[in-house]
């Protein structure tokens, strides 16, 4: 009898030490790919938005989007696929996320309202911006660029607030 509570107290603490450590991987991946989404645009917004938006050369700003692109929507799959995972980790009731009366829902909120709007902002340019970029609507880009890097840099303090108690 207590050689089987022993097993089964065993086999607690590896599921626990799995779970830690697939908790680990999921969080480095996160705050990774955060890093190549949120520093990509900032550099857009920074360095290359004001020199396509100075000499009007809307070839340019393609050009880094396209080069951009290949890792920046991996990284935003890869955020996506483990902030799911990372909240439920954090809370896991789905029907939970979307309660105000518990803390912890108000950054898994914050995070899927962030995502929506980001998603929509990129919608928009690329279907409807994008197609008829030149010189005459590159300020419409700009603020689709704008907009997507302040979000990206609120994506970022939101997961800090899960640590620090910002939103909670």
């Amino acid at each position: 009898m207590m050689a089987d509570q022993c097993q089964n107290s065993d086999e607690r603490n590896i599921a626990g030490e799995i779970r830690m450590m697939t908790y680990g991987i999921a969080l480095l991946l996160h705050i990774l790919a955060a890093t190549i989404w949120t520093g990509g645009h900032i550099v857009l917004a920074t360095i290359i938005l004001p020199d396509v938006l100075r000499r009007k050369t809307p070839q340019k700003l393609l050009s880094f989007e396209a080069l951009f692109e290949r890792i920046a929507m991996p990284a935003l799959l890869i955020q996506v696929v483990t902030g799911i995972y990372l909240a439920y980790h954090l809370l896991p009731d789905y029907s939970q996320w979307h309660q105000l009366n518990n803390p912890v829902s108000h950054g898994i909120i914050a995070k899927l309202t962030l995502l929506l709007i980001t998603v929509l902002l990129a919608l928009d340019a690329r279907f409807r911006v994008m197609p008829k970029l030149s010189e005459d609507n590159l300020g419409d880009m700009a603020w689709h660029i704008i907009a997507v890097t302040l979000l990206a840099i609120l994506f970022v303090a939101t997961g800090v607030s899960f640590r620090t108690g910002w939103l909670f």
